[in-house]
């Protein structure tokens, strides 16, 4: 078996495992980088890049090339099941800097290229088509992985050790660093799948994202039965978030909960037809539009980790917490996430004895909470509202009420503004009482 030596084994090359490996290389650290996939890659993405995560962006040095071939995107539109519209604007609620912030709609195959490009010019090194098969432990503690090639022009399927200091998990929803170290953990609420689709030529498309939340009243019932026919002719609730990725081409993402998505089986790209043509709002903007990929589908979601670390491994983006993708903050998390890890996989690394080493892994735990914390208050206020309609219908005929609250909303969700500005005493009141 060969045996590779490093200090930083990054698993997962999707935004989580860049930001980490790109942040740990420029502290001096030796990374290497491993993804079961060959790039450019597809993903099942609603390919939203969020206003809060220009900064590290700029800092990697790519927000001028994702400027310059992406749509921007200047807020949310939230288009509720009573059919009241919900929008905010980025722009309209400063940031503590003061300024706007503009969001964008970002192809997968751009933007992980963009990102695999900086870490590579730090000096990470990377590797495609290899996947990770266990994990290696000593005495309880994490010393590294043994892979196997997936590539498709692969010479030999011998495996190879690599042994690390730092185990670094960011290989996504159903990591398996975390799997395999019993890390894993899903809830059973709120369990969702996603499909996902580029169309071309969908109508009216302007310069802010759509979220269409399809509650199950009879008028939607009544126009499902219409578009449908057969055993597949039910309700489909749930919601769909629309963003341009190129000037003529719209990123479709539908997203509903777990007993629906049974019905998809063996048949994808019929239930997203059919459930877009059952939208009384959506169906007439796609009438003209025309699907350019195949349907992925992924989930479930409202997955998160035990803890995000294990004696000499850390987890980051994904595959350490994911609850729900309405707020569309997946990739700016994940960007954040990296740059929070660093630090604490440099100071397990220097660190002298096994105690100072666990401490170093539990104050990562820590900075992870006090960042995200509000963040994970909002995400699951609204995962609870887009659950149950009447909720939704409640909050969107206050936030239509109120521009600015909603522009709090959206510009707290795209990371223009902190979460507290929205989850302090006298905000919540004026909700409730509005």
């Amino acid at each position: 078996m060969n045996r590779v030596r490093t200090q930083v084994l990054v698993v997962g090359g999707g935004p989580a495992g860049t930001s980490a490996a790109w942040h740990c290389a420029q502290l001096g650290l030796d990374v290497l980088l491993l993804d079961r996939a060959q790039f450019p890659r597809r993903k099942a993405c609603a390919e939203y890049v969020s206003p809060g995560a220009a900064r590290i962006l700029e800092s990697m040095g790519v927000l001028s090339a994702i400027t310059q071939q992406a749509p921007t995107l200047r807020g949310m539109t939230v288009h509720a099941p009573n059919g009241v519209r919900i929008q905010g604007r980025f722009g309209s609620a400063p940031n503590k800097e003061g300024s706007a912030e503009i969001g964008f709609g970002v192809r997968r195959e751009l933007l992980d290229a963009l990102l695999l490009d900086r870490a590579r010019a730090t000096g990470v090194e990377v590797r495609e088509g290899v996947t990770v098969d266990q994990i290696l432990m000593d005495n309880g503690v994490v010393v590294g992985v043994t892979t196997r090639s997936t590539a498709q022009d692969r010479m030999t399927d011998a495996p190879q050790e690599i042994r690390a200091d730092i185990v670094i998990g960011a290989d996504g929803l159903r990591s398996v660093v975390a799997r395999r170290l019993k890390l894993a953990h899903t809830a059973r609420w709120p369990r969702r799948y996603a499909f996902v689709a580029h169309y071309r030529h969908v109508a009216n498309m302007g310069d802010v994202g759509e979220m269409h939340v399809l509650g199950d009243t009879r008028a939607q019932k009544r126009a499902q039965k219409r578009a449908q026919s057969g055993a597949h002719a039910r309700t489909h609730a749930g919601y769909v978030g629309l963003a341009r990725v190129s000037d003529d081409v719209t990123n479709v993402a539908l997203v509903v909960p777990a007993h629906h998505a049974r019905t998809a089986a063996g048949r994808p790209q019929a239930f997203l037809d059919e459930w877009l043509a059952a939208h009384p709002e959506l169906s007439p903007r796609m009438q003209y539009a025309t699907r350019v990929s195949d349907v992925q589908t992924t989930g479930p979601f409202a997955s998160h980790a035990r803890r995000p670390w294990a004696p000499g491994a850390l987890l980051t983006g994904d595959a350490a917490d994911f609850f729900d993708p309405f707020t569309g903050e997946g990739i700016q998390s994940a960007l954040i996430g990296g740059e929070l890890l660093a630090p604490h996989a440099l100071h397990a690394i220097r660190s002298t004895s096994r105690s100072s080493h666990a401490e170093a892994l539990r104050q990562y735990a820590q900075t992870r909470r006090q960042a995200f914390a509000g963040k994970w208050r909002i995400e699951h206020l609204i995962g609870v509202a887009v659950a149950f309609p009447a909720l939704l219908n409640y909050a969107a005929r206050v936030l239509s009420r109120d521009p600015h609250l909603a522009d709090l909303l959206v510009g707290a969700t795209g990371g223009v503004i902190p979460p507290s500005a929205v989850l302090r005493p006298a905000t919540l009141w004026r909700f409730l009482t509005s």
